[in-house]
């Protein structure tokens, strides 16, 4: 029904930059909130930035000053700006968007399948 399509991950150097890309297609929803979080074995899923439609943002204390997110509401797409990498970056990025059907109201929490970044000395 929903579905986020991700691209923009790869091997980048160490201070190099990288961006995300997530689109939410579908129809007859609206995105409340939009962003990415990433996993790396052995660890819990973390929160790296996510935006409301108001334009809100948080970011995990790790990436601040370094990663940029923003969002094109029209076009239900996301962008993660990602500057200054660093190897603890290296992980997979799953977009995620809590979203609100038009017609039910019911409120759903959507994953993309992840993408690798990663981030060489």
């Amino acid at each position: 029904q929903v579905q986020l399509v991700e691209s923009g991950g790869g091997l980048v150097q160490a201070g190099g930059s990288l961006r995300l890309s997530c689109a939410a297609s579908g129809s007859a929803f609206s995105i409340i909130v939009f962003g990415w979080y990433r996993q790396v074995p052995g660890k819990q899923r973390e929160l790296v930035a996510v935006i409301s439609d108001g334009g809100s943002t948080n970011y995990a204390d790790s990436v601040k000053g370094r990663f940029t997110l923003s969002r094109e509401n029209a076009k239900n797409t996301v962008y993660l700006q990602m500057n200054s990498l660093k190897p603890e970056d290296t992980a997979v990025y799953y977009c995620n968007a809590d979203i609100r059907s038009d017609y039910t109201r019911g409120q759903y929490r959507y994953w993309g399948q992840g993408i690798q970044v990663t981030v060489s000395s």
